[in-house]
């Protein structure tokens, strides 16, 4: 990364650069997942996609995937991979990191879903908020996240609705026999498509609590219960979706038109 126009996006310049340091840092011959993170409004999509394409048939990845992309810009990634001349299963990304949390509309993972892509999602207890800890939006406990730099990023979350609601979650905790940080994980984990989540820690017990919601046999009952508490002020898609990629139904046009002559 620097300031320079290659040294940052998802050019085929600076992929193909970025992957080789990356490897000789790690001291390794490949990685088994490259995300790109971000979309990059800078760069053509079918240079990305060619760029990763070349990174698998090269040996240097096993799969791609992509990071912080909306649901339109991940379907036209798809769309123009499966079209692709080279159209090999490979082109397509394999994983979508994504940020998540209970009450978070789960339209976006059935679709992921439906293009068989597995999600790997971020924040899910909406960066300390679905623990429970916070109460008051307007006084969060001195030495949180909320009360430091972060705060602005937690904007969409950190309201009093919703921390109000949060606190409703706590009999639906109790009832299922966990903590509510480990019902919120549950709640995540729950669905097919999503493969992992990624959770941070700042204690060695935060990690085994953490963990032990993988285990948790939760009835479903209780996810629908959350699901009516969270949903009314769960805040709505914070990206802006960009027109879907339409080079293949105009290739696919062109193609009819030409094989009817």
């Amino acid at each position: 990364m620097g300031d320079g126009p290659n040294d940052r996006g998802l050019s085929r310049k600076h992929i193909r650069e970025q992957i080789d340091a990356s490897l000789h840092r790690l001291g390794v011959q490949y990685v088994d997942l490259y995300q790109c993170h971000r979309y990059d409004l800078d760069a053509p999509l079918e240079e990305t996609v060619q760029a990763m394409d070349d990174l698998v048939r090269s040996g240097k990845i096993l799969y791609w995937g992509v990071s912080e992309w909306n649901a339109d810009q991940i379907a036209s990634a798809v769309n123009l991979a499966r079209c692709s001349r080279l159209g090999r299963a490979r082109l397509e990304p394999a994983a979508i990191q994504r940020v998540c949390g209970a009450g978070s509309s789960s339209v976006f993972y059935r679709r992921a879903g439906s293009y068989g892509l597995g999600n790997v999602v971020w924040s899910p207890l909406a960066m300390g908020i679905l623990t429970g800890k916070y109460t008051d939006a307007a006084n969060p406990p001195a030495g949180t996240r909320a009360a430091g730099r972060a705060k602005d990023m937690m904007e969409d979350y950190f309201t009093q609705p919703v921390l109000d609601a949060v606190q409703r979650l706590k009999p639906l905790a109790q009832r299922a026999g966990c903590t509510l940080a480990q019902l919120a994980l549950a709640w995540c984990l729950r669905d097919d498509v999503v493969a992992s989540v990624i959770v941070g820690a700042t204690r060695p017990e935060q990690v085994d609590d953490n963990v032990a919601a993988a285990d948790l046999d939760v009835d479903p009952n209780i996810f629908r219960e959350m699901d009516a508490i969270l949903t009314p002020v769960a805040p709505f898609e914070p990206y802006t979706a960009l027109e879907p990629d339409s080079r293949c139904a105009v290739t696919s046009r062109r193609a009819a038109r030409s094989g009817s002559r």
